[in-house]
């Protein structure tokens, strides 16, 4: 079944690695789940705690833009960490990946982020936006992730006009930019 849907070849159907629902066969769901494979098999994390396909939805300036957040990792009942997918750059992800994890909990900042095309990584303190570790490997194992959570800073979720900025971001960053 290889039709081309928007600008994304489509192969059929797959069932998600964590919850077992259908979803449409991309090559980007296919890395997708890649990620969430690595995470459960050689990252120690629990499929419980992985959340996959979450977003954030902004309008600004008539553009509505749906962001996503591949996965959310979740230890100790505290969201520490998001991961965003993305092909090509790095570099050109961080920024939106860093507003992504200030807006996405209702309650605080999420205070890590790691952007990914599927190959290379960054990992971000979402706080200063410093790149901590760069390569798939740098991102925090079950183990390792237990003993940074006591170490992290829970920032409160900003409100007023540094929260609209955040989604501002968002939206600029992740408007979709193909097929004009």
């Amino acid at each position: 079944m290889n039709t081309n849907h928007h600008h994304h070849l489509v192969y059929g159907t797959l069932r998600d690695y964590l919850t077992g629902e259908e979803l449409t066969d991309t090559d980007d769901e296919r890395i997708r789940q890649q990620l969430s494979r690595y995470m459960v098999e050689k990252k120690s994390y629990a499929k419980d705690q992985l959340l996959p396909r979450l977003a954030i939805e902004t309008f600004f300036g008539a553009k509505f833009v749906r962001s996503m957040i591949e996965l959310s990792v979740t230890l100790r009942d505290r969201q520490f960490l998001i991961i965003r997918y993305g092909p090509g750059s790095l570099v050109s992800r961080e920024r939106s990946a860093i507003a992504a994890a200030r807006v996405l909990n209702p309650d605080y900042q999420i205070p890590l982020a790691v952007v990914t095309n599927g190959r290379d990584a960054e990992l971000i303190d979402t706080a200063t936006g410093k790149i901590l570790g760069n390569g798939l490997e740098s991102v925090p194992d079950h183990l390792q992730a237990e003993r940074l959570i006591p170490t992290l800073t829970f920032l409160p979720r900003q409100n007023g006009l540094a929260l609209e900025r955040e989604k501002r971001i968002l939206n600029a960053f992740d408007v979709e930019r193909c097929c004009f």
